[in-house]
C-alpha cells in the first residue's frame, strides 16, 4: 500500500551537514578524565619542611650597645686599637723568645743580643703606645671604652710596672754599653736586677693577655678579616715602619760592641 508509514531514520544515521536539534556531546578528554586515586595522593601538596629554631640568644637585644655615627667610629677605633696591640705583641713576642735565648751564652752571643735588644725599641715604643691610648681613654671617662671595661685587677696593677721596669731594661743595657767604662760594673748589676724582675712581670703580663693577643694579633694580615675594620693598612705601615727604624738603629748599635768588647778585655 502507498499510505504505509515508512519509519523515520535514526539522527544518529543522518549525514553530517544535517542539523540536530540536541548538540553532540563532546568526547571526554585526558584532561577532564577522572584521576587515579595514585596520581590524586601524589598531587597532594607536600608541607614545607620546618626550619629549626635559633638557640636564644644569650644578650637581649635591648642590652646590646648600639652604635651610630660617632659611637660608631668610636666602636671601630677600639677595635683597631685592639688589633694594633696584638700585632705588634705577636712580633714583641717572637723577639723576644730570640732575645732570651741568646742570654743562655750572651758573652759568644752579644752581638746578636745587642742587635735583637736595639731592634726591639720602635715597636716596644708602639705597644706602649697604643696601650697607653687606651688606658687614658678608659680612665678619662670615654662611653665605648668604659662598656669594653678594663682588663683583670691583677694585669692593671702590674701595668705600670711593666711599663717602668721595661724602661729600666733598655736605658740599663744602653748605658752598659754606650756609658763610661768606670760605671760598667753598676750598670750591668741594675741591668741584670730589673731584667729578673722584669722578666717574672712580663710572664703574667703575657699570660694575662695571651687569648687577646691570639684573637686580634693576625686580622688586619688576613683577607677576609682585614677589611670589617678601616685603617687596616695604616696599622700595618706603623709595624713595618717600626721593624724597620728598629732594624736601622740596631745596624748603628751593633757597631759599638767591637770596642765595647775590646775595652773590657
Amino acid at each position: 500500500m502507498s499510505d504505509r508509514f515508512t519509519p523515520s531514520q535514526p539522527s544518529s544515521g543522518r549525514a553530517e551537514g544535517s542539523s540536530s536539534p540536541f548538540p553532540r556531546s563532546p568526547a571526554p578528554s585526558k584532561s577532564n578524565a577522572p584521576r587515579s586515586d595514585q596520581s590524586q595522593e601524589s598531587s597532594k601538596r607536600t608541607p614545607a619542611p620546618t626550619r629549626a629554631r635559633k638557640a636564644p640568644d644569650p644578650i637581649p637585644r635591648a642590652a646590646r650597645p648600639r652604635y651610630s655615627g660617632r659611637g660608631r667610629l668610636a666602636h671601630l677605633g677600639i677595635e683597631a686599637n685592639e688589633r694594633l696591640t696584638g700585632s705588634t705583641a705577636l712580633v714583641l713576642l717572637v723577639l723576644l723568645a730570640v732575645e732570651g735565648a741568646t742570654i743562655i751564652r750572651v758573652h759568644s752571643l752579644l752581638t746578636l743580643h745587642v742587635f735583637i735588644g736595639a731592634l726591639l725599641v720602635p715597636p716596644v715604643l708602639v705597644k706602649m703606645s697604643s696601650t697607653s691610648w687606651r688606658f687614658a681613654k678608659y680612665y678619662l671617662g670615654t662611653a665605648e671604652y668604659r662598656h669594653k671595661g678594663p682588663p683583670p685587677v691583677a694585669l692593671r696593677v702590674l701595668g705600670p710596672f711593666t711599663v717602668i721596669l721595661t724602661a729600666i731594661v733598655f736605658v740599663t743595657g744602653f748605658l752598659l754599653l754606650l756609658g763610661p767604662a768606670s760605671m760598667r760594673n753598676e750598670y750591668l748589676q741594675l741591668h741584670r736586677a730589673s731584667f729578673i724582675a722584669w722578666f717574672a712581670v712580663m710572664v703574667i703580663h703575657v699570660l694575662g693577655h695571651l687569648g687577646d693577643m691570639t684573637r686580634s694579633s693576625t686580622k688586619d694580615w688576613t683577607r677576609r678579616t682585614r677589611q670589617l675594620v678601616a685603617g687596616a693598612r695604616a696599622r700595618r705601615v706603623v709595624l713595618a715602619a717600626s721593624l724597620v727604624v728598629g732594624l736601622g738603629f740596631a745596624l748603628v748599635i751593633v757597631s759599638c760592641v767591637g770596642p765595647w768588647l775590646r775595652g773590657s778585655s
